[in-house]
């Protein structure tokens, strides 16, 4: 087994993540159910080092809305659960929100086979990440969120320094203060979960803090976008069975029609939520929804207002 530098070795004995709990060092002798109270009770104080960020998130969100209105990606960057969690969300927006492809992507130290195994090295290269950013030809409009619950990881530093180097909006989001990955970044987010039930388990409840952030980051963008209506999910993709059935269910809870009315009113728009919304709710017909939604940017409200609805 290759020995690790003295200077990595230290760096690691510095992170908030990696220290020891020596309370916990006779964890195993424990009952399980004392363990998952235990584990529990770790996993509850996340939401709170998430809520001392807020205003930094809010920051973010602002910054890469602006970007996404005209035209933009978002862009998440990582290595290891930091750089999955990123994929995760991504895949996730395009049935949720109806995103374009490529609009929101996931790029993973390693490449896809990194989902499920572990590349060698893939995390330690800076040049790698620049070599996966250069492949999607980043802009000024562009937003690259580098996730690290460390914030040292190499790849996501290199991600951020290649991005911000291309005009991109920068953003390293870590769970230890004074990062370099924040340090390197447009915006900084430090979500400082501490120390891991497991030593330096990092998928715990620094995992946990990353999934919560870029739960929000993705999901009021796209409500800045207009691709909900309230709380609906008006952008849904119908792929499959319940999806289907949600979107009727949606038409439903936003316009209170009966189901006769609305099966007509997502006839009539090819399927589409928002255009058989409008067209319960203003009185147009699909081709009017469609033409008031475009002018509208896709935003129902706005639409509405232009029809008078």
């Amino acid at each position: 087994m290759t020995s690790l530098p003295h200077d990595l070795r230290a760096q690691l004995n510095s992170l908030t993540t990696e220290a020891f709990r020596p309370e916990l060092a006779e964890i195993d002798r424990l009952p399980t159910l004392a363990i998952t109270r235990l584990m529990n009770g770790e996993d509850a104080a996340v939401p709170a080092a998430v809520a001392e960020r807020l205003p930094q998130i809010a920051a973010v969100i602002d910054a890469v809305a602006e970007r996404m209105t005209r035209g933009g990606r978002l862009i998440y960057a990582g290595a290891g659960t930091a750089g999955r969690l990123g994929v995760l969300d991504a895949s996730e927006c395009p049935p949720t929100f109806n995103t374009a492809p490529g609009q929101v992507v996931g790029v993973l130290a390693g490449g896809p086979a990194a989902m499920v195994t572990s590349v060698e090295g893939a995390e330690d290269s800076r040049e790698l990440a620049a070599r996966d950013l250069a492949a999607l030809s980043l802009t000024p409009e562009d937003s690259v969120i580098g996730v690290s619950a460390s914030g040292r990881t190499p790849y996501a530093i290199g991600a951020v320094e290649y991005a911000r180097s291309r005009g991109a909006l920068t953003v390293g989001l870590a769970c230890n203060a004074g990062s370099a990955l924040a340090a390197a970044a447009d915006h900084g987010i430090e979500v400082v979960t501490g120390p891991e039930l497991l030593t330096g388990s990092t998928r715990l409840k620094a995992g946990t803090a990353q999934k919560l952030v870029l739960n929000m980051v993705s999901t009021i963008t796209m409500i800045r976008l207009g691709k909900t209506y309230g709380n609906l999910m008006v952008d849904v993709r119908a792929s499959n069975d319940k999806l289907r059935a949600r979107s009727r269910r949606i038409v439903a809870l936003a316009t209170g029609a009966a189901d006769p009315e609305i099966e007509v009113a997502l006839t009539a728009t090819g399927g589409e939520v928002k255009d058989a919304i409008l067209v319960l709710l203003a009185g147009v017909d699909g081709p009017s929804a469609a033409r008031l939604l475009e002018e509208s940017g896709g935003h129902l409200r706005a639409a509405l207002g232009a029809a008078g609805g």
